[in-house]
Parts: structure tokens; C-alpha cells; sequence
């Protein structure tokens, strides 16, 4: 793209065509060419159009802000359905929750990107067999197969959320690193949006209560649980339209939290053995454990989506390098005391669940640990751990294929 770009330089029609084929690629290349050839009036023309952010909040076209209240609207009555049809909470929620948000974001994309009629067909074929399915799947609330394929089920459709997204160059790994990136800043929206409303409703109700009117149960359960599938709607709608907004906000959370939580995790391991407390005979510290895991290596994986367009060699790099052996280290304990639980206590779909996962996740690991070390030492770009963990999503994905739909007839439903 480099050179193409170099070579078009003459040629507005053919900077306008390499542009078109991917933005993203096309912005940072010529980004990165923009001090060796500035003084090109075309060049100063391309650098405004490319990195030009508006002073002003951006409300999208009138079609998207009526897609936007229409998928909110639809979203909160689907929220509402035990209410209306008088169905057992505790069966909707637990198998429908990710429907009530996945597919009103999956199909905005589809209709933003122009995804092709066959991998809309797939995306819709596939959400649909996932909400039969798990809506015809026994009503056994002690089963952990049907726990696991419950929990599983919405990590799937963020899958095709991300198929969604990255449009029909699902291929291009730079779209599936915009596509962490996305995540890490719609949970920023997310939750500048709940604290707004957690302001909001601290208010409303106090107001009532001034006039000796009680309104907090109706509050929270006809229009709480209404407007919560809206959050990560209108969230997603702020991002798209206004980058702006959180773009640069999320990169300086990721810089800050990582020194932070490389420290917290050495003092933590240390405490640990300390107290003695250990996940080979407590079943809760190793689910906290795991979670724990889980959200140090998104963090790892977060920094490095927003960061690779820099492909920066730095001090960031060898925070990052440390948080992932720390964080390899962390998965080595809760991998043997789950096969120590195993061998102990025998299979069960809860701990073949979690040795499977944290299997994945350690070769994952080690997989970007490499690329980091290379990158950290000058021997390669950022970019090349952004490959590795983009590349590896498909194995997560058979992962969840399997706990989803074969775990619960494999253990008979238990």
C-alpha cells in the first residue's frame, strides 16, 4: 500500500480508489508518509481529509437515528416479554439475554458495511438456530451443561458481531483489530451512558420522594429493563459517528491500567502464597481466579488493538511483555489445579469447560508473549502480535461451537 500510494501520487483518481479499498490501511500508510512529503500540496490535502475531527457531536443521518430508536424500542420490549407473556424470568433472561442486544448491533453493520446477501444469510442463519435451540433445551436450572451453553451462547454471537463488522473482508486483520479496538471503546460509551443514567435515576427518584410518592419498584422494572438493551445500542451508534468521542480516551486508559495492573498482579501472586489460600481445593478462588485471567489478558489484548497503528517500540511494549509472563503464569496455577481438580474429584462439564479454555488461552498467550518479546527488542513490528491474536479467534470460536451445542447432550443434559 506504501508504494501504491507513492506511485498515485499524481493521480487523484487512483489516491481515491486506494482509499475506498481500505481506509484503514490506507490512513495509517499515508500517515506514516506524511513528514517525508508534506510540502505536496495533495499530500497537506489527503492529511486534513484523513485526520480532521469535527469540534462539533455528529448525529449521523436521519436513517440511522430512526434505526437507532426503532432497535431500541424493539430491544426493550423483547426485554419485556416475561412481563407481557407472563414467562419464567429465570428461564428468559439466562438463554435470550444476547438476543436482546447482538443482533440489533450485527445487523446495523451489515446495513453500514453493505455485507454481502450470503454472509448475511449465514449470520442470520446461524443467530437463529442459536435462539431455537437454546430456548428448546430442557428447563433444568442445576444443569451446568445448559449453564455453560448459556454463557457461551452470546461469546457466539459476538463472534458474528465481528463478522458483521469487519464487513466483507473478514480476512484483513487490520479490520479485526478495529474490531477489539471497537469493543474497548464501546465499553468506555457504555459506561459513560450508565453513570449518566445511574445520575439520572438517583434524581428522578429523589424528586418523587419530595412529594411522597414511592416510585422505585415501577422504575427499575418496567423502565430500567426497558431502556438497558438501548445502552450498548446507542453506544455503538456515538462510536461510529463521532470516533472522536473515545478515541482517545481508551488508548490513555489502556497505557495507565497496565503498569497498574502488572503491580497489582505481583503483589497479588505474592499475597497468595502468603495467605495460603490456593484454587486446588477452593472451587470459588479458582473461578475468581479465572476471571481474574480472563480480564488481564483482555486488557493485554486491548492495549494492543488500540496501539498497533503506531507500531510503536517503547516502554509500553515491555509493560506489556511483563503483564503477559505474569499473566502466562497466573494461567499455569489455574491450569493445574483444574487438572489437579480433575484427576481428584473426576470430569465434570464445569472443569473439562474451564481446562479446555485455559488450554486456549495459554497457547494463545505464549503465541503473543513472542511477538511482543520480538516486537519490545526491535526484531519486529507491534502489528505482528495484533496477527497473532486476530488469527486466533477462530479457534475460540470451534471452542464455543462445541460447549454450546455438543456439552449438553455429551453429559446428558447434567
Amino acid at each position: 500500500m506504501r508504494d501504491l500510494i507513492i506511485s498515485g501520487l499524481d493521480s487523484p483518481a487512483e489516491l481515491e480508489r486506494l482509499y475506498r479499498k481500505n481506509k484503514a490501511e490506507f490512513k495509517q500508510n499515508f500517515n506514516s508518509l506524511y513528514t517525508e512529503l508534506e510540502n505536496k500540496p495533495i499530500v497537506q490535502f489527503w492529511h486534513e481529509r484523513l485526520n480532521y475531527e469535527s469540534p462539533e457531536i455528529s448525529w449521523g443521518s436521519g436513517r440511522e437515528i430512526k434505526f437507532v430508536f426503532i432497535t431500541a424500542f424493539i430491544a426493550g420490549i423483547l426485554a419485556k416479554l416475561p412481563d407481557i407473556f407472563n414467562i419464567d424470568e429465570e428461564f428468559f433472561y439466562p438463554r435470550n439475554i444476547g438476543f436482546l442486544v447482538f443482533p440489533f448491533l450485527i445487523f446495523y453493520f451489515a446495513w453500514r458495511n453493505k455485507l454481502s446477501l450470503r454472509k448475511i444469510l449465514l449470520i442470520s442463519g446461524i443467530s437463529l438456530v442459536g435462539l431455537i435451540y437454546i430456548n428448546l433445551l430442557p428447563g433444568n436450572p442445576e444443569s451446568d451443561s445448559l449453564i455453560l451453553a448459556c454463557i457461551h451462547l452470546p461469546l457466539l454471537l459476538w463472534m458474528l458481531l465481528g463478522i458483521s463488522f469487519t464487513g466483507n473482508e473478514l480476512t484483513n486483520f487490520r479490520n479485526r483489530l478495529e474490531f477489539l479496538r471497537f469493543n474497548g471503546d464501546l465499553l468506555v460509551m457504555c459506561a459513560m451512558l450508565i453513570i449518566a443514567g445511574i445520575i439520572l435515576t438517583g434524581i428522578t427518584l429523589g424528586l418523587f420522594e419530595l412529594i411522597g410518592l414511592q416510585i422505585a419498584d415501577f422504575y427499575f422494572r418496567y423502565l430500567v429493563i426497558f431502556a438497558l438493551p438501548a445502552v450498548p445500542i446507542l453506544a455503538t451508534f456515538l462510536v461510529q459517528t463521532n470516533p472522536g468521542l473515545v478515541n482517545k480516551v481508551s488508548p490513555v486508559i489502556a497505557k495507565i491500567f497496565s503498569p497498574i495492573v502488572l503491580v497489582m498482579l505481583i503483589i497479588y501472586l505474592g499475597a497468595m502464597f502468603y495467605s495460603g489460600i490456593d484454587p486446588y481445593t477452593d472451587r470459588d478462588f479458582l473461578i475468581l481466579f479465572n476471571v481474574l485471567l480472563i480480564g488481564v489478558m483482555a486488557l493485554i489484548f486491548f492495549s494492543i488493538a488500540e496501539g498497533w497503528k503506531e507500531d510503536r517500540q517503547g516502554f509500553n511494549n515491555y509493560i506489556l511483555l511483563a503483564l503477559a509472563a505474569v499473566t502466562i503464569i497466573v494461567n499455569g496455577i489455574a491450569l493445574s489445579a483444574i487438572i489437579f481438580r480433575i484427576s481428584e474429584w473426576g470430569l465434570t462439564p464445569n472443569r473439562l469447560t474451564v481446562l479446555g479454555g485455559n488450554i486456549l488461552i495459554l497457547v494463545h498467550l505464549c503465541l503473543v508473549s513472542f511477538k511482543i518479546l520480538k516486537s519490545a527488542f526491535g526484531k519486529a513490528e507491534i502489528s505482528g502480535a495484533g496477527r497473532a491474536i486476530v488469527n486466533y479467534l477462530p479457534i475460540y470460536l470451534i471452542w464455543i461451537l462445541i460447549v454450546v451445542f455438543l456439552f449438553p447432550f455429551l453429559f446428558n443434559f447434567q
